[in-house]
């Protein structure tokens, strides 16, 4: 579910005019992002996750989408926790597919978490365990020691609109940033 880089550049996001650079606006985001974007390394610069605040009312996709524009759906990316369960324990992970498509969590990842069952983490749970809220849960600020799955096609887009940990704003990311994540396994097939 490739798409052209092209597509992801900056022009895209010009609709938001407070985009700025997410290490600038810390107060903005939930403790854990926070300290990820302070503690940032690796080769895509911290001065490339840039923040925007957006409407908390429209912060689910479909209705980001309707809001702000149809061809965001295409620029985005969803973080959802799923929960692994194999001989009596429970594990979690994070899973980041194109917003256009839903993770194989049947498939793709109950074989990569080894688990016998996967499923969508509740939502008191999966707010609970990240510190975010849910609806802007992103990759960004995860526990280190879950595993992150990435979708292999977002490393290849210029430029991805993810969740920033609040319902209140997003983060706009290079895709190349995902492989620096703690806990990453990028994927091939992750999204269907």
């Amino acid at each position: 579910m490739s798409t052209p880089a092209s597509t992801h550049g900056n022009s895209l996001f010009e609709r938001f005019t407070d985009l700025s650079p997410a290490r600038d606006r810390l107060d903005d985001l939930v403790t854990p992002v926070a300290a990820a974007v302070r503690d940032w390394e690796g080769p895509v610069s911290a001065a490339d996750v840039l923040y925007t605040e957006t409407d908390p009312a429209v912060a689910d996709t479909a209705a980001f989408v309707e809001h702000y524009g149809d061809d965001l759906l295409a620029a985005s990316a969803n973080c959802v926790i799923v929960a692994a369960k194999r001989g009596g324990e429970t594990t979690f992970a994070a899973c980041v597919v194109p917003s256009a498509a839903r993770a194989d969590v049947n498939g793709v990842v109950r074989r990569q978490l080894g688990a016998r069952k996967v499923s969508f983490a509740p939502m008191d749970t999966a707010v609970g365990l990240t510190g975010m809220e849910y609806g802007g849960i992103t990759p960004i600020g995860l526990p280190a020691d879950w595993p992150l799955l990435v979708d292999a096609s977002l490393l290849e887009w210029e430029q991805v609109l993810i969740g920033s940990g609040r319902r209140t704003g997003k983060l706009v990311v290079p895709g190349s940033a995902f492989a620096q994540l703690p806990g990453v396994v990028v994927l091939t097939g992750l999204a269907a």
